[in-house]
């Protein structure tokens, strides 16, 4: 049945959808509509068409730059080795060639990474910080050539001409100044370069992206630190020298025979005088000589109550604290009161810095002595033997403390002339030196403050607080408790044991093992120099050490075994960090585990240790670090 409404609305609907045109007119306009669809069918077609071309070719012209970028960065990163070593070997030709491709390599990144469709790519969501983050790491490497390149090849070759070799006892201080501005510029571009590394944020980045600069981040670090320092030390370092005006130091040389928490009993004094860059062995003497002082010197009371009086009573117990400053400020005290002579700074070292000096240097000549040569002492000390005979021989071939430090007193008079004659070229001696403060065998203090901020920041200032030692920083120390030189017989090794932590805080355990490696009858084949004869109460041919062991500020000391059994040991505090401390006593050949656990370290960042150097290679003394097993109970 039809509905009677629909013609009307069927009417309605033609006369608005087409009020004007006849009924003849319909048909032709509905042939000129299908020929219009016809026409823009193939235009929307190629439109579809170039935009899919448009969008692959991008595509692949992004990947082209990409893969140009990630080659030439590639390229460069292997040419750094080679720069290095260069560096090192004073080869200046090749390493300005080298320096060179490095720049080309760079320039050609930057130019794939200027390109205006790579500039475009950055603002795409999401896969648009992968573009400016990789634009970021090329202008970063482009940046530190810039800055560094150059001013490091002129330090390199001032160094390879040895204008830092001492010539007739003089240090070219001026060279030194003149040196300063191409350190900072470097140190400087080094800093900015990881600072803008550090700020990109790589939480949405892709792996292939993110790795590259992290890995960027990590080399600029490790040239960051040492470069801050080289600068902040370039700037003081002349006047330290005496350019402004003459300054005294007194030089502590450690015996490790006897062990003390910075390396060992300061035996064998010296001062040396800086005029303007002209160095002078201005006296010597031995901790002996200085005897007692009665009143002590005046000593941080917490320090005194962990290591006695002690500590400002004698200068060859002035360092049985590890804070350097502390132990150098009583040295001068102690110094100054017995020779009226104003010591501007302290220096500590070891003979093991005597042996990487004379790596340097050469062999010094010790002939002379006939008595020396009855004793069958080497007629040369050399880097081989010099550690053996001044720590050992020495003390078993000669009889006699007089005799004993004037063999000391000789050997350090050559060494120093051979030094100031220029025999050990700059650029090694300086080598030798870094390689000294790497194992802490070498402590320098100044009595002025602004040269003694600096020094704080360094290894070689030695302090237990700090900036150095932030984050979890623990410290291991020895003592000698023999009175004697057993120390050259005694072995150790320490290593950190990172546990479960059952909060936020994390728990390390320090391991140390000593080991008595003297021989079995020590007791009747050492002589009493050696063995201390029982003078202090432990019998001969026995090794007893103090172990201290410190935690990193605001962590606490929780337990203490020996040999596998909890023990009680002695707690303190040293400038907010916790002291933990115990005495091992060991026969020959015997030897013995001590462990130290600290709980409630904020750690922000790897566990690190300092050790007192001994004798040993620092590599056979620490361990790397044991990490427990804390897989779920089930």
């Amino acid at each position: 049945m039809s509905d009677p409404a629909l013609p009307e609305v069927r009417e309605i609907y033609t006369s608005c959808t087409n009020p004007t045109q006849p009924e003849s007119s319909k048909k032709p306009q509905l042939k000129r509509g299908r020929d219009r669809g016809r026409r823009r069918a193939p235009l929307l077609t190629w439109t579809i068409v170039a935009t899919l071309a448009a969008l692959i070719f991008a595509g692949v012209w992004l990947t082209h730059r990409a893969y140009e970028i990630k080659t030439e960065l590639a390229s460069a990163e292997q040419l750094l080795p080679a720069l290095k070593n260069q560096l090192l070997t004073k080869d200046q030709k090749s390493a300005r060639e080298t320096l060179t491709a490095l720049e080309t390599h760079f320039g050609a990144a930057r130019l794939a990474a200027n390109d205006p469709l790579w500039r475009a790519a950055s603002g795409l969501p999401l896969i648009g910080p992968n573009f400016t983050a990789a634009t970021e790491l090329v202008l970063v490497g482009n940046d530190v050539l810039a800055g560094a390149g150059e001013p490091i090849l002129r330090l390199a070759d001032s160094w390879a001409s040895g204008n830092l070799t001492p010539v007739d006892g003089k240090i070219n201080v001026a060279r030194l100044r003149d040196s300063s501005s191409d350190i900072v510029s470097s140190a400087n571009a080094i800093q900015r370069a990881y600072t803008r590394i550090s700020e990109l944020d790589r939480t949405s980045l892709l792996p292939e992206i993110s790795a590259p600069i992290t890995s960027a981040q990590r080399v600029l670090d490790g040239f960051r630190s040492p470069l801050n320092i080289a600068a902040d030390t370039s700037k003081v370092l002349p006047t330290m020298l005496g350019a402004k005006a003459a300054r005294n130091y007194l030089v502590l040389i450690q015996n490790s025979a006897e062990v003390r928490a910075t390396g060992g009993l300061p035996g064998a004094l010296a001062v040396l005088r800086f005029d303007n860059g002209t160095v002078q062995l201005a006296a010597q003497s031995s901790g002996k000589s200085l005897g007692a002082f009665t009143p002590q010197v005046d000593v941080d009371p917490a320090q005194r109550a962990i290591y006695t009086d002690r500590l400002g009573t004698f200068i060859s117990d002035v360092n049985l604290t590890p804070d350097f400053p502390t132990a150098a400020r009583s040295a001068k005290e102690m110094w100054e009161v017995r020779h009226n002579t104003v010591i501007d700074g302290v220096i500590a070292l070891d003979p093991t810095v005597l042996a990487h000096i004379l790596e340097a240097s050469g062999p010094i000549s010790m002939a002379g002595d006939p008595k020396l040569s009855a004793a069958g002492l080497p007629p040369a000390l050399d880097a081989s033997n010099v550690v053996r005979t001044l720590l050992s021989d020495v003390y078993t071939r000669l009889e006699g403390t007089e005799i004993q430090d004037a063999y000391f007193e000789s050997a350090a008079q050559k060494i120093f002339q051979s030094l100031a004659s220029g025999k050990a070229p700059g650029d090694k001696l300086i080598q030798a030196l870094m390689r000294s403060s790497d194992e802490h065998r070498l402590y320098v203090w100044s009595d002025h403050k602004e040269e003694q901020e600096v020094l704080r920041t360094t290894s070689v200032g030695g302090a237990i607080s700090g900036p150095r030692t932030m984050g979890a920083s623990f410290g291991v120390y020895f003592n000698d408790g023999t009175g004697a030189k057993m120390d050259y017989y005694v072995k150790r090794t320490v290593q950190l044991v990172e546990n479960c932590s059952k909060d936020e805080h994390s728990q390390v355990t320090i391991r140390v093992t000593t080991t008595n490696t003297a021989p079995l009858d020590a007791a009747t084949s050492l002589p009493a120099t050696v063995t201390g004869g029982g003078v202090y109460g432990v019998p001969a041919g026995i090794a007893q050490s103090n172990v201290i062991v410190y935690g990193p500020a605001g962590s606490g000391v929780e337990t203490a075994r020996q040999d596998g059994k909890e023990v009680s040991f002695g707690a303190q505090r040293h400038d907010d960090r916790p002291v933990g401390s115990l005495t091992v006593r060991l026969a020959p050949g015997q030897s013995s585990t001590v462990e130290f656990t600290f709980g409630k370290i904020e750690q922000h960042r790897q566990p690190e240790v300092v050790v007192t150097p001994t004798i040993e290679s620092l590599d056979n003394v620490l361990l790397p670090m044991e990490i427990a097993n804390c897989g779920s109970a089930g």
